[in-house]
């Protein structure tokens, strides 16, 4: 598979912005894929862990913000502790939420949401939209 990369994609602000967020180096990441199978929620997502920082390394970020897998993350930092580079996914799918978060996708004013959507969401659901709200 040959992958052609532009200067613009390797030189993007939102990649400088997750390491800001995150406070993690994803360039020490060599993709051993210790984080991979260390997750407990990894079948369920859409893209591995480990391909998450590649992406993120090549400056694919909007590749990753479509799929599901940055919501499927527990935070649950075996990730970290498994990494012998000491970078924690956990806290770049953080940042990861915050930038998609941000860009206000999907923003729904509170208000909005139907009284018996309200009774059956999850609140994790109804906490994750209003947050859009606030930025």
């Amino acid at each position: 598979m040959n992958v052609q990369l532009s200067s613009e994609e390797l030189d993007n602000e939102d990649i400088d912005k997750i390491i800001e967020i995150s406070g993690a180096n994803l360039f020490a990441c060599y993709q051993c894929g210790k984080c991979t199978a260390g997750c407990p929620t990894s079948e369920f997502m859409d893209i591995p862990p480990h391909e998450v920082i590649r992406l993120l390394q090549f400056g694919q970020i909007e590749e990753i913000l479509c799929k599901n897998t940055l919501w499927i993350c527990a935070s649950c930092i075996t990730c970290a502790v498994r990494c012998p580079k000491g970078v924690d996914l956990s806290k770049i799918m953080e940042a990861l939420r915050q930038i998609f978060l941000r860009k206000n996708v999907n923003y729904v004013h509170p208000n909005e949401v139907p009284n018996e959507e309200l009774q059956t969401l999850p609140q994790i659901a109804l906490i994750a939209n209003f947050r859009k709200f606030t930025h």
